[in-house]
């Protein structure tokens, strides 16, 4: 089974940053297919960015592209998403997932069987 813990969350300002961490057990990360999701009180599930296999193939959602960097550092089997020039409408809880099914030279977030959901981490932007 896919173990996933992710942490990182917390309290920001407009403008500031915040890093999450996705850390895997007993997982070879290059393997698979990690996904940072989001959910905002009364909106749906947005899968935000994904980062899959060997390759390192990366996906942004156009919320996000251009201020959030998803990486990989598979020495420590965990999954990054640095968060810059955060605005309140990133406020909501974070989860990830993996995907053991991955696809060579991209990242679908919304196509992936993506399973072993964390619990969510909570980020709040203020203004």
């Amino acid at each position: 089974d896919v173990q996933l813990q992710a942490s990182g969350g917390g309290l920001a300002q407009a403008g500031g940053s915040l890093r999450l961490s996705c850390a895997a057990s007993e997982l070879t990360l290059g393997e698979l297919a990690i996904g940072w999701f989001r959910q905002a009180p009364g909106k749906e599930r947005e899968g935000v960015s994904c980062i899959s296999g060997r390759e390192q193939s990366t996906f942004y959602s156009d919320s996000v592209k251009g201020r959030f960097t998803i990486s990989s550092d598979n020495a420590k089997n965990t999954v990054y998403l640095q968060m810059d020039n955060l605005s309140p409408e990133d406020t909501a809880v974070y989860y990830c997932a993996a995907s053991a099914l991955t696809v060579v030279g991209s990242c679908p977030i919304d196509e992936l069987p993506f399973e072993g959901w964390t619990r969510g981490t909570q980020v709040t932007v203020s203004s």
